[in-house]
């Protein structure tokens, strides 16, 4: 199942309490403290598993509790720490509080790390507080609590190039057609409705990543037909790669539209190279004149024929490298 919003309750170790202690040895009946310091509390700890491309184990195990630290010893030992707790998660994945619109830590390499809670610190042992007047001190610290808070995660698809349509352009059948990914297909419109990732090859040992991105309407910035849950994969793409059915009877209304609400979800996507394919070019009979109104080239392909797929992935390439 692939889920990309999630919502965690999380709560460090607390600090361990300092000792109370003093020393007990033969012929030295009286000896001076030697209460030692409490342990540190775990820290919670995100860490990006890049093989890991949705929220689905986090999201069934909402709360996460590092263990405390251990109480401090008498011979001036240290309490044990806290063990820390780990959460992977997949790369692209956004923190931030609950309630709040400040992203805390954007997560988009494999192996980095964010302590999201720190653990608290151990409480001093009565060895700490000895002077030359008070010789034989009582009192230790307790430890400190550690840090709590209930977070959201949120989990934006990266990919080199992101196919952008309306429902049914024909972009499922374009990634399954280049790539080893497997999405739903079927001739009725949002049969996608989650992101789906594939792997394009070129050349012998060259590849790139392409999303298969569910449909958008007229609207979709506005929420409508899940378009914020839609929109937000389509940010972290470095193409936008438009897909239009060639039987469209207004191609350059759809294009408009899709280029609307891409720029009324985020100003920053209307800004990123794009290119503009005409889908099922191996139905088309009578095909709108509004195809020529276009301004950018226009790429003819067919998923079942394979007519124009070398040649866009040629230019897909070729933007990639600049």
């Amino acid at each position: 199942m692939f889920i990309d919003h999630t919502q965690i309750d999380i709560s460090a170790g607390n600090g361990g309490a300092g000792a109370v202690s003093f020393r007990r040895e033969k012929f030295i009946p009286k000896g001076g403290p030697d209460g030692g310091d409490g342990g540190r509390g775990g820290h919670v700890v995100f860490i990006v598993d890049t093989n890991l491309h949705t929220l689905q184990d986090i999201r069934y195990k909402r709360r996460y509790k590092a263990e405390n630290g251990h109480s401090g010893r008498g011979s001036n030992k240290t309490g044990k720490n806290g063990k820390d707790v780990i959460i992977l998660v997949p790369a692209g994945s956004i923190i931030r509080r609950k309630g709040s619109d400040q992203v805390i830590v954007d997560l988009t390499v494999e192996g980095q790390k964010h302590i999201i809670c720190n653990g608290g610190q151990g409480g001093k042992g009565n060895a700490r507080f000895k002077t030359a007047t008070k010789q034989a001190p009582r009192k230790a610290q307790p430890g400190i609590e550690g840090e709590t808070g209930i977070f959201e995660i949120e989990l934006k698809i990266l990919a080199d190039v992101g196919l952008v349509g309306l429902p049914n352009a024909g972009k499922s059948t374009l990634l399954a057609s280049i790539s080893s990914a497997r999405p739903k297909i079927a001739d009725y419109p949002f049969t996608t409705l989650k992101p789906n990732l594939g792997i394009v090859k070129y050349g012998e040992y060259d590849s790139f990543v392409m999303a298969d991105i569910p449909g958008l309407i007229k609207g979709a910035s506005l929420g409508k037909g899940l378009g914020h849950q839609f929109l937000r994969h389509i940010e972290r793409n470095r193409i936008h790669l438009f897909l239009i059915d060639c039987m469209e009877d207004k191609p350059l209304d759809v294009y408009k539209t899709l280029k609307n609400e891409l720029q009324n979800f985020n100003e920053d996507l209307i800004n990123k190279p794009c290119l503009v394919c005409r889908t099922k070019s191996d139905l088309k009979q009578d095909i709108s004149t509004q195809w020529n109104d276009f301004e950018d080239k226009i790429f003819d392909i067919s998923s079942f024929t394979k007519e124009g797929i070398n040649e866009l992935i040629l230019s897909l390439v070729e933007v990639l490298n600049k």
